[in-house]
């Protein structure tokens, strides 16, 4: 039977982030791709507009509609967008059967705001606690944890705050440190360091929602949480290296990289 993930997220419809740049990556990954939408946006590569969130009670109907018919085995949330929609996500969670990556986001590319402050506190109190893995950038780290992130020792510091919290793993990306772009797989019993030359570019347009979507796309096949890691940072490298140039702002990734081959 072919590998089913699932993402709830937001629409970008200029089609580098959210849901469209997660249900690329599932199909790259040669997995089934289902998407509950959060929230809309107006954007493109050089600006967000307007951000509109669904009601919390159709999101939900959404979800359970396709956990009825077709369940995945992994998912992953991008942005959820307000408080509600957070408490709704964070209990139906609670009774998934398959893992959950929660990339916390909370700022676009752009620096629009794509969470509400009371959300913000929602995801720490109450969607953590659900999640495999929590995939959080320096600024979204220091936000959950409470502690300023900046080099290697703080992304390990933050990253355990984060696991306190009931998180059962976290992947703090490296992406805007000074030590290039080493990322850090922190668990209660291991820390892998993930390390890749930073690469000068402006194209890099839904890079975290794409890093979590391959990460779940592995995990559906399968892959434990490291190996799942592992390919997916490969993955978004390439993407990130092979950009196509598009948009005259923060252009998408090249979500046709190619995948690392099932070992």
């Amino acid at each position: 039977m072919k590998p089913v993930a699932l993402t709830i997220a937001g629409s970008d419809p200029s089609g580098g982030a959210g849901i469209q740049a997660d249900l690329k990556t599932f199909h790259q990954f040669g997995v089934y791709g289902e998407a509950v939408i959060t929230l809309l946006t107006v954007q493109n590569t050089l600006r967000v507009d307007r951000v509109e969130c669904l009601p919390a009670s159709l999101v939900l109907e959404q979800l359970e509609a396709v956990l009825e018919d077709i369940p995945p085995q992994a998912a992953k949330t991008g942005a959820l967008g307000n408080a509600e929609i957070v408490r709704a996500v964070a209990q139906a969670a609670a009774r998934f059967p398959f893992p959950l990556v929660v990339d916390p986001v909370m700022i676009s590319k752009h620096g629009a705001p794509l969470v509400s402050e009371e959300a913000r506190g929602e995801i720490r109190d109450r969607l953590l606690a659900q999640a495999a893995l929590v995939t959080p950038n320096f600024a979204e780290a220091e936000a959950l944890a409470g502690v300023q992130v900046s080099d290697l020792p703080s992304m390990e510091r933050a990253a355990r705050r984060i696991l306190a919290l009931g998180a059962r793993a976290v992947l703090v990306k490296g992406g805007h440190g000074a030590q290039g772009a080493t990322d850090l797989l922190v668990t209660p019993d291991q820390v892998v360091e993930l390390a890749a030359p930073r690469i000068a570019t402006r194209h890099t347009h839904g890079t975290g929602c794409t890093y979590a979507a391959a990460i779940a796309a592995s995990l559906a096949q399968g892959f434990t949480l490291v190996e799942a890691v592992r390919r997916a940072k490969a993955f978004i490298h390439r993407a990130i290296e092979t950009n196509p140039g598009l948009g005259r702002g923060a252009g998408p990734v090249n979500h046709h990289a190619p995948v690392e081959p099932a070992s």
